[in-house]
């Protein structure tokens, strides 16, 4: 029996772990297909308060984990593929153990979605990007192409004009889907450019993203067009399939948790990305990992009949 499993291994889970395993909890972590998850996905992190030169995403991943492994987390480089979390006990399997915990701490993160083209992949922290928070200082006077129509598209779009000299929204219909006051702002901002009813088919280049292979879905026609940075925003999928009729969740399938992290079952946290469908940063992850921890030290003192300090 462990007093806590931690499903996930970015920022928020780490973080979890760190506070958990200062708490004595024992904490087992188990990493997912994607350890560090999408922090590691950033070449250079220069928003993370602590790193005044910046931080390479891998590089931030493995420090948590080589601070949370100093304070007791056990680290299991392996997937969930079921678990029970409807008992007292929740029961947590891989694909050849099955684990029994007093509380689960789920910070399993979300997903970009993509355009699923070739060299999208190819070129991700090249020039292929699903954050301009996170990367937009690196095309400052370049040229950059916002993929999408949403409110997140022209939100992330009127961002970057900030740095880059140009700004092109590239969407496959002949209106925008964002809020109007953003349609507004971006269809007269003065580096904001539009181009209508076109798909991206490839993402091309050498070391670096240096052009598009575009398509217009209503003509047929296809053209190249140079740019530096590709930055995609056709929205965000919540690693929540696990999940699906055991906790709660959202319409859009982000988990429903309270101000302090918990979900509608006793003993069961969520953390990160999979609850935070607005900021999804690093540091709200992280915070958000903390204060997961603590509610569990708490809920685990409560059912013990412990008294717990009021902070």
């Amino acid at each position: 029996m462990r007093d806590v499993i931690i499903i996930g291994s970015g920022p928020a889970g780490l973080t979890a772990a760190i506070y958990a395993g200062r708490a004595n909890l024992r904490p087992l972590v188990i990493s997912g297909l994607e350890q560090g998850g999408q922090v590691t996905l950033t070449n250079d992190l220069e928003n993370f308060p602590g790193f005044p030169d910046g931080v390479s995403g891998f590089e931030m991943y493995q420090l948590f984990e080589k601070q949370a492994v100093r304070f007791g987390a056990e680290m299991l480089y392996d997937v969930v593929q079921s678990v029970d979390l409807t008992g007292e006990v929740k029961i947590v399997k891989t694909a050849t153990e099955t684990f029994e915990a007093r509380v689960v701490i789920i910070a399993t993160g979300s997903t970009p979605k993509r355009l699923g083209v070739p060299g999208e992949d190819k070129y991700i922290g090249k020039g292929v990007s699903y954050c301009a928070t996170c990367d937009g200082f690196f095309f400052s006077g370049k040229q950059v192409v916002v993929v999408g129509g949403g409110n997140s598209a022209l939100d992330e779009g009127l961002f970057l004009t900030r740095f880059a000299e140009k700004v092109t929204i590239i969407h496959r219909r002949d209106r925008l889907r964002a809020d109007a006051i953003l349609q507004e702002r971006a269809l007269k901002h003065e580096k904001m450019a539009f181009i209508w009813d076109t798909v991206v088919e490839e993402v091309m280049g050498g070391t670096a993203v240096t052009h598009l292979r575009l398509k217009n879905v209503k003509t047929g026609a296809v053209s190249n067009f140079p740019v530096n940075g590709v930055f995609v925003f056709i929205g965000h999928k919540p690693n929540t399939e696990l999940f699906t009729g055991q906790v709660r969740l959202d319409e859009t399938g982000y988990i429903e948790t309270d101000h302090r992290t918990h979900t509608n079952v006793p003993g069961v946290l969520a953390c990160g990305d999979v609850q935070d469908a607005i900021y999804r940063q690093a540091i709200t992850a992280a915070a958000s990992g903390c204060a997961a921890a603590i509610e569990t030290e708490k809920y685990i003192a409560e059912n013990e009949g412990r008294g717990y300090p009021s902070r």
